[in-house]
């Protein structure tokens, strides 16, 4: 007897699907970094890094433009390498991308409580306790992060209408922050376009600050591929994912680039550097226009906080959904709220790992933050590889699995191609010793821990994962429309493609 799939209610409209992405994709970084990346590659060299950057995720996001309109399930990239090549590799693929979305839940509550030391440090920094990697941990912002955690994860538990409601609410206030804080920065008599100079790292030259930028791009714009993980909830057709994609993308690189900018103009971006404040940025905009900018800077920030924060808890549970209902992981992470049809579970078990995190201080999560980089690229690459063995040059190539029904796309075939080359250089970026983004140390320690974490899970699993039949697997996976739908849908989109 099959095993009953449980789905989720279909309630996501087009623009809160946007600002899932673009939310997600933008967080607390932009507020937060940008002085620490022109102390990495100057203010042009960062700007030019992120829309190559976004280019290149365009690449890739046009493979799960197609994914996402043919499985449109939940899972995205699990559910992707598990049709395209196999159980074993879905394990893989989801069990990187699980520690990367979670870590970024984390990481947003822990830059929440460093805006707390910053604009109120007579409150946060209370109750020292230790410290971890000189990083100074106080109860008030242990207290102020796991806040956070619980009150998005009740808002996530409480329904996606709501949570997806909330997230576009929070990205149109995002977005009027920014645009506020850009004009005034640079209105600012104070302020001056020379205060950018010089555009490039001098001690490294333009190609290496850019590729320096270039290289965080996965983790950067890490937001965009929620999409699919929303994909079986779409209230519209799923073939408007890619348009809404692109249009995230795009979004996120201008914010980026502008809060470099304002960041810029306000001080030289040298000295702000060898000043080596704990939140450049702030301390940027506070010389500038003092409180008042800091609170309007701190606005925008707890928006993109929140976005980050509301985003990957939608994600991550709907991963660790969709791994349940697979029997990848325990059946429980499949089960779904009896009132509120949300997958409870996946976001409790979410809340109750990252409400550890704020205990290890932010420097030492920043380490699981740059290794999961590593996981969030090997999931890009499973779903651009997917695809390219999906499309066809022509009608006489053929498709090595032939029971996989193939398109004829060229263009696609060849977007797919490169996203696979994208992927493929973003991953040496990160490993290569002497690349510009090579990961430190500690970053190697925490991938190994969790590798082998995966290991010991996997092989305790093992014989009950291999024992589900396969056309059970599929059902659970992929869903009944699998046999019948899709084949439809690839038909029509051949008919559209002649």
């Amino acid at each position: 007897m099959m095993t009953e799939r449980k789905q989720l209610n279909k309630t996501l409209k087009p623009h809160w699907v946007w600002a899932i992405a673009f939310g997600s994709a933008i967080g607390w970084g932009a507020f937060v970094l940008p002085v620490d990346w022109m102390s990495l590659a100057g203010p042009l060299g960062v700007i030019l890094g992120f829309i190559i950057g976004a280019v290149l995720m365009i690449i890739i996001g046009v493979s799960y433009g197609f994914l996402v309109e043919k499985l449109p399930v939940s899972g995205g990239e699990f559910a992707y390498a598990y049709y395209g090549l196999g159980r074993y590799h879905a394990f893989l693929c989801g069990w990187f991308l699980t520690l990367g979305y979670m870590s970024i839940v984390a990481l947003n509550a822990s830059a929440l409580a460093l805006l707390g030391k910053f604009v109120l440090p007579s409150i946060i920094e209370q109750g020292y306790m230790y410290s971890i990697a000189e990083w100074e941990v106080y109860t008030g912002e242990v207290i102020l992060a796991c806040l956070a955690l619980i009150v998005f994860a009740f808002l996530n538990i409480r329904g996606a209408s709501l949570s997806g409601f909330s997230q576009f609410i929070f990205c149109i206030a995002l977005i009027g922050g920014v645009i506020v804080l850009v004009i005034s920065m640079v209105l600012h008599p104070s302020s001056s376009f020379s205060n950018l100079q010089p555009l490039f790292k001098p001690e490294i030259g333009a190609l290496s600050s850019i590729l320096a930028i270039v290289a965080i791009a996965p983790w950067a714009y890490i937001g965009f591929d929620n999409i699919p993980q929303a994909a079986e909830e779409f209230d519209f057709p799923p073939k408007k994912s890619f348009k809404i994609i692109v249009i995230a993308l795009i979004c996120a690189s201008i914010t980026y680039s502008l809060t470099i900018i304002a960041s810029g103009v306000g001080q030289s971006w040298t000295s702000a550097v060898e000043a080596g404040s704990a939140w450049g940025t702030g301390a940027i905009i506070e010389n500038t226009y003092g409180a008042v900018g800091v609170i309007l800077l701190s606005f925008a920030l707890m928006m993109g906080v929140f976005t980050g924060l509301n985003g990957f808890y939608m994600s991550t549970s709907r991963l660790l959904f969709a791994m349940g209902r697979a029997k990848v992981l325990p059946s429980a992470f499949g089960r779904l709220h009896p009132k509120h049809n949300t997958p409870h579970i996946g976001i409790l078990f979410t809340l109750v790992i990252t409400l550890l995190a704020p205990f290890f201080g932010r420097e030492a999560l920043l380490w699981v933050v740059d290794m999961s980089a590593l996981g969030v690229t090997i999931a890009y690459f499973y779903a651009c590889f997917v695809a390219y063995r999906l499309f066809k040059w022509s009608d006489r190539t053929s498709l090595h699995n032939s029971t996989k029904k193939s398109i004829v796309s060229p263009g696609r075939k060849l977007c797919s191609l490169l996203g696979i080359l994208c992927a493929a250089g973003f991953f040496l970026l990160l490993v290569i010793p002497g690349s510009p983004g090579f990961l430190d140390k500690p970053s190697w320690i925490a991938l190994f821990v969790w590798v082998g974490i995966g290991a010991i899970f996997f092989l305790i699993r093992f014989k009950s994962y291999r024992a589900i039949p396969k056309a059970e697997m599929d059902y659970l996976i992929l869903g009944e429309y699998n046999e019948k739908e899709a084949n439809s849908n690839v038909a029509s989109m051949e008919e559209h493609i002649k």
